[in-house]
């Protein structure tokens, strides 16, 4: 069952996908063509590209098993320690949930094409940088404007469908995908603790989205598992792992987009300090709708923000992201590239113009150029957290997500004491997820139920 994109749409996007995962997709389009709309041959054309094997000379090892994903990664220091008091953790914790929320808002608005594939031959850091510019609010240093000369200069607009996230409206966090997840993974850390795999993820989704609320990747997983649910009880079935695969890959071209990547908090908020434990979390969450790099991004930013609890340097931070994904996988090698561009970039137009360069190839919402803007984000601002949310957010592609990760990751780092006013001051410490309990919900709240969490969880991963 085809449902984000009707049949067509999903084979034409399925030789991309196997055209990057390796395989020779050589004669596809014009097979695909030829299928026109009908479709049992489209079907036909579709089963012949899952049947194609990875080229022997792709360059790049990717298994999406967490044993093979352990066997090819570096050494990393799996798991950091540091004796703190109460107050310091909450303080961590309070400033993580913030910065997340923060850099999503600042996001949210400029979540659409011009911003994120770019428009007229502009790439879409230069209409994010336009925009500002027309609001008489560049260089940025608040929330998104809802009006700027460049909508008549130009032809932008931000989005009207979140008027509550512009600068001149803002009072709290408004709903948002990239917040709810990180609700829900607070709320399966609350009820399962560590025992749970990707089969709780899909009850889950069901529990607590409606269809109306997930996408890409996540919309078709979900179609799926509601189909292998639909003729047996609510019981984990014996031969899961199998169905697994099906419900993550079938009819799911979006399977290494950033989906995953945007799950990851809540998850690596409960193993603060353990980017180990934090990427294998991530692991179960990530493989009920994705493979390989979709796998790996929520793994990487997992781990990430689990060190950024200890760690104080960011490019310490994102080496131990990389070594908790196969060192040879292909979103190793475009994070390692990214870290380069950053630690060279002459200032911060310069660096998105150079990361829009090096991955302009995938799709804005692929999980590979947006993970580069991530880790290129955090190497150039250091310890600055409104360079780093910023420039995050001035590069384009998946706006608000990339806001809200290097936000996390910055905010945990720092705390929330260290968080600039007037950036958290209009949130007035209130987010809406449209979860039940959490519409509205104190940030602070959130922050400290993670944190009771993370002590549970320290205390079971010990034993």
């Amino acid at each position: 069952m085809a449902g984000w994109e009707q049949l067509k749409v999903l084979v034409d996007m399925e030789i991309i996908q196997r055209s990057e995962e390796g395989c020779d997709v050589t004669g596809f389009e014009a097979k695909w063509l030829n299928a026109g709309e009908d479709e049992a041959k489209l079907m036909e054309v579709y089963h012949q590209l899952m049947g194609l094997e990875v080229k022997a000379d792709f360059p790049f090892i990717e298994p999406s098993d967490l044993p093979g994903i352990r066997a090819l990664r570096p050494e990393g220091p799996r798991q950091l320690t540091k004796v703190k008091s109460e107050s310091e953790w909450l303080n961590q914790f309070d400033g993580a949930w913030l910065g997340r929320s923060i850099g999503c808002a600042l996001g949210k608005p400029l979540e659409q094409g011009a911003y994120m594939s770019g428009s007229d031959g502009r790439p879409g850091w230069k209409n994010v940088e336009l925009w500002f510019k027309g609001a008489d609010a560049w260089p940025i240093r608040g929330y998104t404007p809802g009006t700027s000369r460049a909508s008549e200069e130009y032809g932008l607009a931000v989005n009207d469908w979140c008027k509550k996230s512009w600068k001149e409206n803002i009072q709290f966090m408004e709903s948002d995908d990239d917040i709810r997840y990180t609700v829900l993974g607070l709320i399966l850390l609350e009820e399962k603790g560590l025992e749970f795999d990707s089969w709780d993820i899909g009850k889950l989704w069901h529990r607590h989205l409606s269809y109306q609320q997930v996408c890409t990747a996540e919309t078709q997983a979900y179609l799926n598992f509601a189909q292998v649910t639909s003729h047996m009880d609510w019981s984990k079935p014996d031969n899961w792992p199998l169905k697994a695969n099906w419900v993550r890959t079938w009819l799911n071209p979006y399977r290494e987009w950033i989906g995953a990547q945007i799950r990851a908090d809540g998850f690596a908020y409960g193993a603060a300090g353990n980017p180990e434990l934090a990427a294998e979390l991530a692991w179960r969450d990530a493989s009920f709708s994705h493979v390989k790099n979709g796998i790996y991004g929520e793994m990487f930013v997992a781990a990430m923000i689990a060190a950024a609890f200890i760690e104080t340097d960011n490019e310490r931070i994102v080496e131990i992201g990389l070594s908790e994904i196969p060192q040879d996988s292909r979103l190793a090698h475009d994070v390692r590239k990214a870290v380069d561009i950053a630690r060279n970039a002459t200032n911060q137009l310069d660096l998105v113009d150079q990361i829009w360069e090096a991955f302009k190839q995938y799709n804005c919402v692929h999980t590979n150029n947006n993970a580069a803007l991530v880790a290129a984000a955090l190497i150039f601002a250091k310890d600055d957290f409104e360079l780093a949310i910023t420039t995050a957010v001035l590069g384009g592609w998946d706006t608000d997500c990339n806001g809200a990760t290097v936000g996390s990751i910055m905010g945990a780092k720092l705390g929330a004491a260290a968080l600039p006013a007037h950036w958290t001051e209009p949130l007035h410490d209130t987010l809406y997820a449209e979860v039940n309990g959490f519409h509205p919900i104190a940030i602070s709240d959130c922050a400290k139920r993670s944190y009771e969490v993370f002590k549970k969880m320290s205390d079971l991963s010990r034993n």
